[in-house]
């Protein structure tokens, strides 16, 4: 399989359909909201944009299966999968705030292959292969190498329908804003890994999350030369609805973090 080849044609294919997501703010109005589940929204914006990703994507590996965020098409696990999020960051677009990003991942038996974030708001194109390293608008990327937990901007998301673990997430929150730089909440899951792997911040974890939010941008991580696991260091990040991302130095302090705050060890 050639990934290069296949990532050029995502990376093509993506930015057509970031065309459409931005022209269509123009237009979009509050009639064109519904609401999915508990403070989970989509719009006319977020299918149609599934659509053409699908559409596109059929053409560039037609054996590959899909597992979509808006099920537009049937869920079918098959050798090669792409997963896809046409929109990570919908409530952000849906008020304005320019933070919001298209993510799309090539994956093969939970291995990912290719990841391609397209961070609409700043126009930035993230792609990864395996093996291949990590780019933004073609120019190598790589995580920050920090050491140090207090050198370390970190980035999170907040719980927004699964809140079992809530005081446990706080407590760990507390930690975070004595012992780092600082904490930040962007609203889309995809960029806040693309900005892992671009070095801007230095670590990214959540829990709650769908394999569409994640899997592109781990990718990213691990070929910018970082590490991803899920809280308990193991791998199951994409479909296990946990990840930590971080530049490796950071790895004893952090993992010491989430056993004491999150999982109560």
């Amino acid at each position: 399989m050639e990934l290069q080849k296949i990532v050029i044609q995502v990376n093509d294919l993506v930015r057509s359909v970031g065309s459409y997501i931005l022209a269509q703010r123009e237009v979009i109005s509050g009639k064109d909201i519904e609401t999915k589940s508990l403070n989970s929204f989509v719009s006319y914006v977020d299918r149609e944009a599934e659509n053409k990703l699908v559409a596109g994507l059929q053409e560039i590996l037609p054996e590959a299966g899909f597992i979509t965020e808006e099920e537009t098409i049937k869920t079918e696990r098959k050798e090669y999968n792409w997963i896809v999020d046409p929109l990570d960051g919908t409530t952000n677009y849906l008020h304005g705030i320019p933070v919001f990003a298209i993510s799309v991942a090539l994956v093969s038996e939970e291995e990912e292959l290719v990841g391609v974030v397209h961070e609409l708001g700043n126009d930035e194109l993230f792609h990864a292969f395996k093996d291949g390293g990590a780019f933004c608008n073609g120019s190598p990327i790589q995580v920050s190498g920090h050491t140090e937990l207090k050198d370390a901007l970190m980035a999170t998301g907040f719980p927004y329908y699964d809140f079992t673990r809530m005081d446990e997430y706080l407590a760990l929150l507390r930690h975070f804003f004595r012992s780092t730089r600082g904490v930040r909440r962007l609203g889309s899951a995809a960029t806040d890994l693309a900005y892992v792997a671009s070095g801007r911040f230095d670590g990214f974890f959540e829990y709650g999350l769908n394999a569409w939010d994640v899997a592109a941008g781990a990718l990213l991580v691990k070929e910018a030369g970082g590490e991803v696991t899920d809280f308990s260091y193991g791998t199951d990040y994409i479909f296990g609805k946990e990840i930590l991302a971080y530049s490796p130095g950071l790895s004893v302090e952090l993992h010491q973090a989430i056993e004491t705050y999150l999982n109560g060890k």
